[in-house]
């Protein structure tokens, strides 16, 4: 396991095993029958991971995708277990590095579009609104601000691209000619309640879930299935309920205070990132840690 000097885990190794699969985030073992999904402390800003990670993020993530699994389970979903004490003996080498930042699953054929929920305007669909008065090409009414609540929530999904390239948004039309209208229809529907139960449980807990994006699998039954990660400040935008006004962005409870950070000196999104200093890696991972708490109800040790 490779560690920054903070203690980050920013690289996953597994001795006896092949090298893993490497995404933003997550390094992905193949175990023959499963997958071994590691959450690592990396932290991706516009689509380039930054060389530096945020202490304990791995173990946020994971923590808090099992907690959605489990709210969520009406959704079946690709998790097998969580528990390493359960995990096979070719694992128990490491067992300790990956204790809450973990997880086995079922191996399933991934959708290859990202399902995005936009429950209020905000971030590109804004600047969409702005020039066109659209989102993903949908028309909207006049009249919505940056950070308002939309009349309804938006399906809005975009591609799923490789490593270092850009997520692009999708017509509804177009992701239906390359799966089919019942299914894309199904992840639309399916997308749409998940966001509005998680929606619903987060305002009473004072966070509003301004978008997120699921990830779906299908399993060999042929159903979809949740899949990677859930409703996580890496896959979502949590806004502070007392600190939420029209017309801006609030001081959200994600990675938009790195994004805001590579913004303020004018990172062009390209490879290579900077490394983040000190003071942003501890106010992110504070961002995380209150995130995790609240929606939880339980203390981050």
């Amino acid at each position: 396991m490779k560690y920054d000097k903070n203690h980050a885990l920013t690289q996953s190794e597994i001795p006896g095993l092949p090298p893993p699969r490497r995404g933003k985030v997550r390094d992905l073992y193949d175990l023959g029958d499963s997958l071994l999904l590691v959450a690592t402390d990396r932290i991706s800003a516009f689509d380039v991971i930054m060389p530096n990670g945020i202490p304990d993020k791995g173990r946020i993530l994971n923590t808090l995708s099992m907690f959605w699994f489990d709210l969520l389970k009406w959704m079946p979903n690709h998790i097998i277990t969580a528990d390493v004490d359960q995990y096979p003996a070719a694992l128990k080498c490491v067992k300790e590095d990956l204790r809450g930042r973990s997880m086995l699953v079922k191996k399933v054929s991934i959708v290859p579009f990202e399902c995005i929920v936009r429950g209020y305007l905000t971030g590109s669909g804004y600047k969409e609104y702005q020039k066109s008065g659209t989102v993903n090409s949908e028309k909207l009414r006049a009249g919505y601000q940056n950070g308002s609540k939309l009349d309804v929530a938006l399906f809005t999904p975009s591609t799923k691209a490789d490593l270092g390239e850009h997520d692009m948004p999708v017509t509804h039309e177009e992701m239906a000619a390359k799966i089919g209208e019942k299914q894309t229809r199904e992840l639309s529907d399916i997308s749409l309640r998940c966001y509005s139960n998680a929606a619903d449980y987060a305002a009473q807990n004072g966070i509003i879930i301004a978008d997120t994006k699921f990830e779906f699998g299908v399993d060999t039954q042929g159903r979809f299935i949740l899949a990677d990660e859930v409703l996580t400040p890496d896959s979502s935008r949590f806004w502070p309920q007392e600190s939420y006004a029209v017309g801006s962005n609030p001081p959200s409870l994600d990675k938009q205070f790195v994004r805001d950070w590579l913004d303020s000196i004018k990172f062009n999104h390209q490879p290579p990132a900077p490394v983040l200093p000190d003071d942003v890696v501890a106010k992110t991972r504070e961002k995380y840690v209150e995130a995790f708490e609240k929606l939880t109800k339980k203390r981050f040790v």
